[in-house]
């Protein structure tokens, strides 16, 4: 039951009145004996008036939690004074404090006065009126507005600086149930801040556990079961998670002549996980010709087609060009009075009949009913030209009458290859089938000499570049592994198996794949985990809780204005997904960058919790003060100024914005972005050994064996040189 505060206590820490009231700011006269610097009435000396300090304002439901914006000094006459008059004397203009707070929420006060609780409600019921009472929270109520008192609030990432140095919890499920952003320039805390929240909420949840098998010990028991995949760009989470519960799952750009072992295993993403839209990213596929010769490709490697056995598809694009030809030729048929469109016509359908005859003998066996067709086909060629030759390599006119049979027969072969083709498999080019990449770009070129015309030509510098690619040794190894993984396998790998038996976090180091691809190798893998958390929930009705986290995403998420690349924009489009419909199914986002306003609109507008660290440029504050739903006045205006590891918690996840002072992170847990240190290495505090070879040696692909270079090359081939 809410019940009023009590008044009589309140007096003893009333302030000042309030002066002017509106919707988002609310001014306050400070009495003449207001704290100047420090508070006494509070029970315990606390600083006063502080800027994003708090004050309430009492009412019929609790009291009005309001955020001090500014505070300034107003000269005015001097206040009135009571119980007694002096005509003879001339007030002088006299300095009254003012101050500016923003109404942020609602304290209620619960229980009887002597056992009392109080509780904050976001959101302000009954504002003020003017000359309403200002008082001081004691340290019991700023405990109450800062601490979240959620039943699954126990994850402390910090405390807060200005309520008394109470902690400050956050609830998993609303810190990450709905998309977070942490924002903030390179050095303020960001990545710390991203590993201590993981870390915090994995050790949190840990405890719990630990605790619920102590009171059950005969039950069944439990075990920690969270995924978290990061997306690490520049590797510096490798070490940031060692002794949360299970190993912890790193995959990496490995090569073989790396000769450390950093417990990192391969990261394998294969080629043959990618959909249609991807591959042409990929290979830059044009529309014209070059995108349907692509996905017919894609599509008929992974229904089993290949080299050795595609003789069924030269058949069928034999036919197709024939009857592209035939079909010109009843549309405008040549006479003997155009002799040169006469004898090409002649000419083409001598070679009908030859490469029917041709294609027959290699079908045969393989398809003796196609074959048989093709034998009739071929028959009935040699008895049109039969009809209307006079004499060798002359013919007399042909009738709309011979060509249609011809066209109507290729059909019909058409026809039954293509319903045999529908009724192998409804595969399509999207459809997550392993097949033989080496095979891909030869398949592509003979998929295009069989179009005939100039279709060789046009995708001959697409296969250039994707032979380039897929022979690039940085980014072999990601998509044609040495051993091969099953989409099974890799579900199970990277997000994890059943309780998490293979470790709660999944780290994935990016730094080693080419920057021309590396968007695409991110918008694979993020959208991988986003189909297979869709499908969990078709299956199972049920969600996978699934948290992926994007380091430096302004690289990946760029705003269509800055960057409409198609590498860009195919990444921005996977996580824009994930950001409207991740929440449904489970999977959450943690974004982490330093340039805000280069970030896609559409993401940042459905993160609900920010947690902003220091920002200096002013479009990424400007951008920062309009996306936040919050009234939070003077608060934001900090952000340039915070020191290393404070930060400003607003949204979804906290009852109100407030300033932290983030939890220290262990040196050992800390991502590997710390600053260089150039006095310690100017002066020989610390050595730097510069033996350059090592790092031409790496760069260039060379390793050592005992007195040998030797130098990798992308056909596996090597150059041994004797040192």
């Amino acid at each position: 039951m809410i019940r009023p505060f009590d008044f009589d206590h309140l007096r003893n820490l009333a302030i000042g009145t309030v002066d002017y009231v509106s919707p988002t700011e609310i001014k306050v006269l400070l009495d003449l004996d207001a704290p100047q610097n420090t508070a006494l009435n509070t029970g315990t000396p606390s600083l006063f008036p502080k800027i994003n300090g708090f004050v309430l304002i009492p009412n019929e439901v609790g009291a009005v939690v309001g955020l001090i914006n500014w505070i300034a000094v107003e000269h005015s006459q001097y206040p009135k004074r009571k119980g007694f008059k002096d005509y003879d004397l001339i007030d002088l203009p006299f300095p009254l404090r003012k101050m500016s707070i923003n109404p942020i929420g609602t304290l209620k006060q619960k229980g009887k006065t002597e056992d009392k609780e109080y509780e904050l409600e976001r959101g302000v019921y009954t504002f003020p009126s003017i000359g309403d009472s200002v008082i001081l929270p004691s340290e019991y109520q700023l405990k109450s507005i800062v601490e979240n008192k959620e039943t699954n609030a126990t994850v402390i990432i910090g405390r807060a600086t200005l309520a008394g140095n109470s902690d400050v919890k956050i609830n998993p499920d609303k810190l990450f149930g709905r998309h977070l952003a942490i924002l903030g320039n390179t050095g303020s805390g960001k990545s710390c801040s991203v590993a201590g929240l993981i870390r915090w909420s994995l050790e949190s949840a840990k405890c719990h556990i630990d605790e619920s098998n102590e009171k059950q010990p005969g039950g069944k028991k439990k075990s920690l079961n969270a995924r978290f995949i990061i997306l690490d760009p520049n590797g510096e989470y490798s070490q940031a998670f060692d002794g949360i519960d299970k190993p912890v799952r790193k995959y990496k750009v490995k090569f073989q002549r790396e000769g450390a072992q950093d417990g990192s295993n391969q990261l394998k993403i294969p080629a043959w996980m990618w959909n249609s839209l991807e591959w042409i990213n990929f290979s830059q596929a044009q529309p014209g010709a070059q995108r349907p010769m692509l996905l017919q490709s894609l599509t008929d490697l992974k229904r089993g087609f290949s080299i050795g056995n595609s003789i069924t598809l030269r058949v069928h694009s034999f036919l197709t060009t024939s009857r592209n030809q035939l079909l010109t030729f009843i549309a405008n048929l040549p006479t003997q009075t155009n002799t040169a469109a006469f004898i090409g016509m002649c000419k083409a359908l001598e070679n009908f009949s030859e490469d029917s005859a041709m294609f027959q003998g290699l079908i045969n066996e393989p398809n003796p009913d196609l074959g048989n067709s093709l034998d009739e086909l071929h028959n009935l060629v040699n008895a049109t030209l039969a009809r209307r030759r006079w004499t060798e390599g002359r013919y007399n006119a042909f009738s709309h009458k011979d060509i249609q049979e011809l066209l109507d027969f290729t059909e019909t072969i058409l026809s039954s290859i293509q319903e045999e083709q529908v009724v192998m498999s409804p595969i399509n080019a999207d459809t997550p089938l392993q097949f033989n990449i080496d095979e891909l770009t030869p398949y592509l070129e003979q998929l295009a000499q069989n179009q005939g015309g100039n279709a060789l030509q046009f995708v001959q510098m697409m296969s250039l570049r994707m032979r380039f690619l897929l022979t690039d040794e940085r980014l072999k190894s990601v998509v044609k592994p040495d051993n091969e993984i099953t989409l099974f396998e890799w579900l199970q790998e990277y997000i994890g198996k059943s309780n998490s038996e293979n470790g709660q976090v999944a780290i994935i180091d990016l730094s080693l794949i080419p920057s021309d691809v590396v968007h695409i190798i991110v918008a694979v893998l993020s959208r991988l985990v986003f189909e297979a958390i869709q499908r969990y929930r078709r299956c199972y009705q049920k969600e996978l809780p699934t948290v992926v986290v994007l380091e430096e995403a302004h690289n990946f998420i760029r705003d269509s204005h800055i960057d409409n690349t198609n590498q860009a924009q195919l990444c921005r489009e996977t996580f824009e997904r994930i950001a409207r419909e991740g929440r449904k199914f489970g999977l959450s986002m943690v974004l982490s960058s330093q340039r805000p306003s280069e970030l896609s609109p559409t993401v940042l507008s459905q993160c609900n919790t920010f947690l902003l660290h220091r920002i200096v440029n002013d479009r990424d504050q400007e951008l920062v003060k309009r996306l936040v739903p919050d009234n939070i006045g003077g608060l934001l205006k900090e952000l340039p100024i915070l020191p290393t590891r404070k930060a400003i918690l607003l949204g979804w996840a906290s009852p109100i914005p407030i300033l932290v002072e983030m939890r220290d992170l262990p040196k050992e847990h800390r991502p590997q972005s710390s600053d260089p240190k150039f006095w310690d290495v100017w002066v020989g505090n610390e050595e730097r050994v510069i033996d350059w070879q090592v790092v031409v040696d790496d760069w260039q692909g060379v390793t050592h064996v005992g007195n040998v270079n030797v130098e990798s090359l992308d056909d596996g081939n090597s150059i041994a040189e004797k040192k």
